[in-house]
């Protein structure tokens, strides 16, 4: 897994007022938490923390103030709706050979079986339990044949070595789902006739 080194400053203006001065600055404000400690409110690089963040479950090095190194993974990520950048990020404190429990993306590879079914992504991400610093970016799962009313549980997949579910095995993760048929609609003719009493 990537990490990704950042500077970091701490921060003693708070609200809407100073986040805005903030991002004027190309910056964001954030939050560093965990391990019991005070939670720390940091300003953070915006086109560096952006590019990082296009990794899930990026492992962020911090340098803070030029005094304190600490290591991070995002938890929580505001963006602005309409234009996508970044207003705000929660940071949570990690230790190497620490586990964490996070998200991982699912992608599926392969072709279903002929007849036009659809694969429905039940679970987009797999709850798993890794070392901070050994955090899998993704799993891939092959459907290739995979016919109607086919499913992959998350005790299908395979995992890296020292990764471990965190959701029940039986857990739906895809599923495949017949082609719909289009049927005449029978009754819509006699269902549109109301009968007055």
């Amino acid at each position: 897994m990537s990490e990704v080194k950042l500077t970091a400053e701490t921060r003693t203006e708070f609200g809407k007022g100073a986040a805005r001065r903030i991002r004027r600055d190309n910056k964001v404000p954030g939050v560093l938490y965990g391990h019991g400690s005070a939670p720390l409110h940091l300003t953070l690089p915006g086109h560096e923390l952006l590019l990082a963040l296009r990794t899930s479950n990026v492992l962020i090095a911090l340098d803070i103030d030029g005094k304190t190194n600490e290591l991070a993974i995002p938890k929580a990520v505001q963006r602005d709706p309409l234009k996508g950048f970044l207003e705000h990020v929660d940071l949570q404190l990690v230790k190497r050979g620490e586990k964490v429990t996070v998200e991982i993306p699912v992608h599926a590879e392969g072709e279903l079986a002929p007849g036009g079914n659809l694969l429905e992504h039940v679970l987009d991400a797999l709850p798993v339990e890794a070392e901070a610093t050994h955090i899998p970016e993704s799993v891939t799962v092959s459907v290739a044949g995979l016919e109607a009313g086919a499913s992959v549980l998350a005790k299908d997949i395979t995992l890296p070595e020292g990764v471990s579910l965190n959701v029940e095995e039986d857990a739906v993760v895809l599923q495949v789902l017949a082609a719909q048929a289009e049927e005449p609609s029978e009754g819509a003719a006699e269902g549109g006739e109301a009968t007055e009493a």
